[in-house]
């Protein structure tokens, strides 16, 4: 049982572990404050975390020293961790964490994968069972841009009137990594055939009900929806477009600017999020571990 007390404020606190929850905007996202994410942690500190980011989606944490097998350790305590599905992302020493970044190295290859996510998306919702929840720890950033957005997908589908609610709970959407990369990584070495056959499209609900909260969700992107199962394809993909554009007002929207040493903790079942554009004079390195999830699933409140 959680130990919050006045979490309709702000600001609330959580007794037992002496975290300090302060929240960042109305739908989504708080910054924790209180605790060293690369220090062995206490059970019910971690049951706390995991509360606050469950209710809010988006958890920030701020001037951690969090090397790779720190940040590994810690992304283990919330479920078995996964690599990228492209392993010459993943780093050879800590094969768990992933590498985002801009930086190239002595071959004139890129370190890590560049220009990552910038299309609303929810990670690794391509697969049949997507992430659960993704940490990304920022290294080096530009001093402008290359912010991260999240959009509170639960707040996007309690904004629909009820009769739209109903009909999308009736629909599955499509799922493409293949086509994703083929439509919008043009400037990537392109997947190789059996990197296509690892990632087949699959189908998910339109509207997924959380496992842990059991609140209903939107799940649907621009960046890797690409249609809606059973309508022509020019046709589900606009609705695709129009959920997508409806769950990103800027009313639903945090909006994070990176510093070194932040580390981002999001929730894929009830948020999505994308990258925005920088100036490629500047160094971007990210690390990024990913938890395994279950299955999507609607099941009707």
């Amino acid at each position: 049982m959680s130990s919050a007390t006045d979490t309709a404020s702000d600001t609330y606190h959580y007794e037992h572990s002496g975290i300090t929850i302060r929240k960042l905007s109305e739908h989504v996202g708080v910054e924790i404050e209180g605790v060293d994410l690369a220090s062995p942690l206490q059970a019910h500190v971690i049951r706390d975390i995991k509360d606050a980011w469950e209710r809010h989606g988006v958890a920030v944490f701020r001037n951690q020293e969090l090397p790779p097998v720190a940040h590994r350790d810690f992304s283990a305590h919330f479920g078995p961790l996964v690599g990228h599905v492209l392993s010459r992302f993943n780093m050879s020493e800590c094969p768990e964490v992933t590498l985002i970044s801009n930086v190239v190295n002595d071959k004139g290859e890129k370190i890590g994968a560049d220009r990552a996510g910038m299309l609303w998306h929810s990670d690794m919702s391509f697969v049949k069972r997507p992430s659960m929840g993704s940490l990304l720890y920022c290294v080096e950033c530009p001093p402008v841009g290359a912010d991260t957005q999240f959009a509170s997908m639960y707040a996007a589908y309690e904004a629909l009137d009820s009769e739209d609610q109903k009909h999308l709970a009736t629909l599955r959407a499509i799922h493409d990594y293949p086509w994703h990369y083929r439509t919008y990584l043009k400037h990537r070495t392109q997947l190789t055939p059996e990197e296509e056959a690892k990632t087949p499209p699959v189908a998910h609900p339109v509207v997924r009900t959380h496992s842990s909260t059991g609140q209903q969700a939107l799940y649907v992107g621009e960046g890797l929806t690409r249609t809606i199962e059973g309508m022509e394809e020019s046709e589900g993909r606009k609705l695709v477009i129009e959920l997508s554009d409806f769950a990103t007002q800027p009313q639903f929207v945090y909006a994070h600017k990176w510093r070194p040493g932040d580390l981002v903790f999001w929730d894929n079942r009830s948020t999505m999020h994308r990258a925005t554009e920088f100036d490629d004079r500047y160094r971007r390195l990210m690390r990024r571990t990913t938890i395994l999830g279950d299955e999507p699933f609607y099941r009707a409140a």
